[in-house]
């Protein structure tokens, strides 16, 4: 999952851009997002976030209204990690049944290319801010191991909840 729309970049306001948060309205979007996503998902078993504030905020978002487990710290998720580091943290969590990663752009999209391809670049993949990718990866997590599922964007989320 990619974060919910955050705050511009603004050096003068973040000058970590670990620290940009969530802009409200993006977080009220993403609030309703993720009531659309319960419905479709009404329970995860892991969620993993990104230490950087925008990411760790929209997996608190998920916790709120999607009943999902509170997020856990995840230094592998962060922006400047690369997706070979996330798929490392996937395979330390081959028993769970289910594993949320809450990330950046483009870590998510590499990431998905290169279990569904067994390359970052083979498979184009774009992640709405607050969109989600559902891919099963049958026994230990490994390039080309994965089959996509579903994927859905935060407009599709939306639109969901309200039934």
């Amino acid at each position: 999952m990619r974060h919910a729309i955050a705050e511009e970049r603004d050096a003068t306001r973040w000058p970590v851009d670990a620290l940009r948060p969530l802009t409200a309205d993006g977080a009220e979007r993403f609030r309703r997002a993720a009531r659309g996503l319960r419905r479709i998902v009404p329970a995860v078993e892991l969620v993993l976030a990104s230490p950087y504030a925008r990411a760790w905020q929209t997996g608190e978002l998920l916790h709120e209204e999607a009943g999902w487990p509170l997020p856990e710290q995840c230094p592998e998720l962060a922006a400047h990690r690369t997706a070979a580091d996330a798929l490392d943290t996937l395979a330390r969590h081959v028993t769970r049944e289910s594993v949320v990663l809450v990330g950046h752009e483009p870590n998510l999209s590499l990431l998905a290319s290169l279990l569904l391809a067994g390359d970052e670049s083979a498979v184009p993949v774009e992640f709405k801010k607050g969109g989600v990718m559902a891919l099963a990866v049958p026994g230990a997590p490994a390039p080309g191991s994965g089959l996509l599922s579903w994927s859905a964007t935060p407009k599709l989320l939306r639109a969901l909840r309200a039934g």
